[in-house]
């Protein structure tokens, strides 16, 4: 995060689910020399079981040896979940308490930061990741509905970091979960009069974008025109995010373009080939769809190609 921050890049943060999103991700970065956070969701351990994907990330670290990765924890619900993650190898984890009054976020925060920090005291260092103010859309069991979202305080900022000692401060400025971001004619906005003021408050802090992904049309698209109806699902452009990026922005969290490009993938292959049924026939392209689009983001979004 120093690194990122001093030198206007935002490293990705990936959510992972199997095998072959692992693979495409790890292989991107490994092939733009750079740093990656592979994320799971409270969700993902449900469905894939958080000692499959803890070896899944072991797997890549071992045929990535030359860039860093980490594992984290994405929306942490409560203490038990994030205990559960860092007694289980996870390198970074985020306890969301931005639905809750403040005071009672602060308690919750500080109470994962005291325990990850701890452990961190005794050799294997962990950090945490904090949020003020909500974000609209869906994430797994994060559900804030559109007009109910907040925007971080910047007022608030200051107290926030120094009372939970948090490492990293996700922050509201206009994002949103999932992959209906904004509606048809909508000028996408994003509120970086709020992230220079947090930045002022907090110089030299890394701060965290949720539901940043772009909906890259070409991958809507390529549902649509495979039998899939998502219309109108609009994301967050990209230059915005590279903007977010060059400023106090150190992580962006990137999800539903992933998911996108493999169901995308899959739907195209299964109408150009209706008799296959070996998964290893559809998930290859797949993961190679999900390999370039990584490195698009690396680049163009992120910035971080080259700085493992």
């Amino acid at each position: 995060f120093e690194m990122a921050y001093k030198n206007g890049y935002a490293i990705g943060a990936f959510n992972v689910n199997n095998m072959e999103i692992v693979q495409g991700i790890t292989e991107a970065c490994k092939e733009e020399n750079a740093p990656v956070i592979l994320q799971v969701s409270k969700g993902a351990r449900a469905y894939a079981n958080h000692t499959y994907l803890v070896k899944l990330v072991e797997a890549a670290v071992k045929e990535c040896p030359d860039i860093p990765i980490v594992l984290h924890l994405d929306h942490g619900p409560d203490f038990e979940t994030c205990k559960a993650c860092i007694d289980g190898g996870f390198t970074s984890v985020m306890i969301d308490g931005s639905h809750l009054p403040f005071e009672e976020n602060v308690a919750l925060t500080k109470k994962v930061v005291d325990y990850a920090h701890d452990v961190a005291a005794r050799g294997r260092y962990i950090t945490v990741e904090g949020e003020l103010g909500t974000l609209a859309g869906i994430e797994d069991d994060v559900k804030v509905e559109h007009g109910a979202e907040s925007y971080t305080k910047p007022e608030e900022v200051i107290e926030f970091v120094e009372r939970t000692g948090v490492d990293s401060l996700a922050i509201a400025i206009g994002t949103s979960h999932g992959a209906y971001k904004f509606k048809p004619g909508q000028k996408p906005q994003l509120r970086f009069d709020i992230l220079e003021e947090v930045s002022k408050r907090l110089p030299g802090f890394p701060i965290v974008l949720h539901g940043a992904s772009s909906v890259i049309p070409e991958y809507v698209e390529m549902i649509n025109a495979n039998g899939g109806k998502m219309p109108d699902a609009i994301g967050i452009p990209e230059d915005m995010l590279r903007q977010a990026a060059k400023m106090a922005v150190c992580k962006i969290n990137i999800d539903s373009d992933l998911r996108l490009a493999m169901t995308g993938s899959i739907r195209q292959y299964f109408m150009e080939h209706p008799d296959h049924f070996d998964p290893r026939q559809y998930l290859k392209p797949a993961r190679a769809n999900i390999k370039d689009l990584v490195k698009r983001k690396l680049v163009n979004v992120l910035g971080c190609n080259g700085k493992a």
